[in-house]
């Protein structure tokens, strides 16, 4: 890509509000560079702490979702007894849209896991801040669900911290993967 298809880009990334765009692989060390330089830009932007706050949380979750459950895996074995390297690859753009910010991400799933991922955004939409905090804590008590690589969470907190329902999709690639893409707003 020369400079005038990444001009281009860069022109359509700003026509849309977009203030970050980031795709490629994750890792907790890019999380961490990314959430630096976020938070400066929400202080530039002159962000109240409570919007920086929730912003950051809802960025933060969306990486982690990228790290732990991307299908697209670059993986590499180590000849010694630790277990393999890996990194997982997604997409996120944070931009402002009437007023609100915006984090939206994606990554590929396994085709066999949407619905079970549906269902639960959907749950998790739909409840009430009251419901949120109480399946929460009950979470906290249960510990996590089968399958999950952290707290089971992630979700519940990208709702609480949104100012409205967060929005979700899916889009099928093929016969084993879809694009998972998850938005929400602060």
């Amino acid at each position: 890509m020369l400079a005038p298809e990444l001009f281009d880009l860069r022109a359509s990334l700003q026509r849309q509000g977009i203030i970050f765009a980031y795709s490629g692989y994750v890792t907790e060390t890019v999380l961490s560079g990314v959430g630096e330089a976020l938070k400066q830009k929400l202080t530039i932007d002159d962000a109240d702490t409570k919007t920086l706050r929730s912003v950051f949380a809802v960025f933060v979750e969306q990486m982690q979702n990228i790290i732990r459950y991307s299908a697209e895996i670059e993986e590499r074995q180590k000849k010694t007894a630790s277990p393999p390297t890996e990194i997982r690859y997604g997409i996120l753009t944070i931009g402002q849209e009437n007023g609100d910010y915006v984090v939206h991400a994606g990554n590929l799933v396994a085709r066999s896991d949407v619905e079970r991922i549906r269902a639960r955004l959907s749950k998790i939409r739909d409840m009430t801040k009251e419901e949120l905090r109480a399946l929460h804590k009950e979470q906290l008590r249960a510990g996590p669900e089968q399958g999950s690589k952290g707290a089971g969470l992630g979700f519940m907190e990208i709702a609480r911290r949104s100012s409205k329902p967060f929005e979700f999709d899916f889009s099928d690639i093929n016969h084993e993967y879809a694009f998972f893409s998850l938005k929400a707003s602060v």
